[in-house]
C-alpha cells in the first residue's frame, strides 16, 4: 500500500472558518476528490497535515482521520502553552503521530525567533504521545539549528526536501542538512518540488538532490504529494482574497517522482516500507 505523506484538506470556510491571520483564502479540498486522486496510483494511505490557516483547531484533519480509519496519521498543530496531557492523549488515540514547527509558511514563522525553546517544548509533547516533530523551515534556519534538532528526545521529520532553495548538495548549507538527516531519528519528506525550483509548478524532483538524501537516510526517506498544492506565498494578497491552488495533476506528481528513482525496490521502500514504520500503519 502506497502512502501519500504529506497532504492537506481543506473544508467548506463557513463551516470550518481560517484564522484571521491567513494571507490568502483557501478552497475546498476534500478527502473523497484526494482518495479518488490517490487510487488512481495505488496511493491508498493518507498522512494529513494540519495547514496553517487553521491555526490550532485540528477539526478537519480529526474529521479526515475518522473518515479514513486505518488507512489515515496526521499531523497537528498546538500550542504547547495550552496543550493539556488529556487533549494530546486524544490526540494520539485519533490517530495523530506527529506536531508541526512551522518557520516557513506563516509570517510569524518566518520572524526570527528562538527555535531551540519553541522547539523543545513541542519536542517534549511529541515524546509524551511517542509521536514526532515536523519541521518546515529553509535549509539556512534548519542548518543553524541543526544542533537543536540533533538533540531532539523526539524523532524529527523536515519537510519538502529541507526547503534547500538555491542551495546545491555539494554547498556548505547543503552538506549540513545532509549531516543532519545523518542522524538516526531525523526523517525528511520528499514533497513539493515546486517548493525548491524557480518553476512554481514543477513535478520533477532535482536529481542531485534526491539521489543524495536517499543516500544519506534511505530508510528515513517519505514521500509527500503536497497536495491540493497550495498557491506560492508572494501570490498571498490578503486574508478575504481567495487564491486557486496550483494546477498540477495528482498522477504526473507521482509519475515523476516515480521516474526518478532508479529502481521499483527504493520506490517501495520509500512509499510503503518507510512510512508504515514512521506512521505506525
Amino acid at each position: 500500500m502506497r502512502c501519500d505523506s504529506h497532504v492537506h484538506i481543506v473544508g467548506p470556510p463557513d463551516r470550518y472558518p481560517q484564522v484571521s491571520t491567513r494571507t490568502y483564502l483557501a478552497g475546498v479540498a476534500t478527502l473523497d476528490e484526494l482518495r479518488r486522486r490517490g487510487a488512481e496510483r495505488g496511493v491508498t494511505r493518507f498522512v494529513i497535515v494540519q495547514p496553517s490557516f487553521y491555526g490550532t483547531d485540528n477539526s478537519v484533519l480529526l474529521e479526515s482521520l475518522e473518515t479514513l480509519g486505518a488507512d489515515g496519521r496526521g499531523v497537528a498543530v498546538v500550542d504547547p502553552a495550552m496543550a493539556l496531557p488529556e487533549t494530546l492523549a486524544d490526540l494520539a488515540n485519533r490517530g495523530v503521530r506527529g506536531l508541526r514547527f512551522n518557520l516557513y509558511s506563516t509570517p510569524a514563522g518566518r520572524v526570527a525567533q528562538r527555535v531551540d525553546v519553541a522547539f523543545a517544548a513541542l519536542a517534549r509533547l511529541a515524546q509524551a504521545i511517542e509521536g514526532h516533530v515536523e519541521v518546515i523551515a529553509p535549509i539556512k534556519v534548519l542548518v543553524d539549528n541543526a544542533e537543536v534538532f540533533a538533540q531532539s528526545p523526539a524523532p524529527v521529520v523536515i519537510d519538502h526536501y529541507g526547503v534547500y532553495g538555491r542551495s546545491t548538495p555539494e554547498s556548505a548549507e547543503g552538506r549540513g542538512l545532509l549531516d543532519l538527516i545523518r542522524r538516526p531519528h531525523v526523517w525528511i519528506k520528499l514533497s513539493a518540488p515546486y517548493r525548491v525550483s524557480d518553476d512554481p509548478l514543477a513535478t520533477r524532483p532535482d536529481q542531485a538532490w534526491l539521489a543524495a538524501l536517499v543516500a544519506a537516510a534511505p530508510d528515513r526517506c517519505v514521500w509527500g504529494s503536497d497536495w491540493p498544492h497550495t498557491p506560492p506565498h508572494e501570490a498571498h494578497k490578503g486574508a478575504d482574497i481567495a487564491l486557486p491552488f496550483r494546477e498540477l495533476s495528482y498522477a504526473t506528481v507521482v509519475d515523476h517522482f516515480l521516474a526518478a528513482l532508479p529502481s521499483a525496490e527504493l520506490a517501495d521502500r520509500i512509499m510503503r516500507d518507510n512510512p508504515a514504520r514512521l506512521y505506525g500503519f
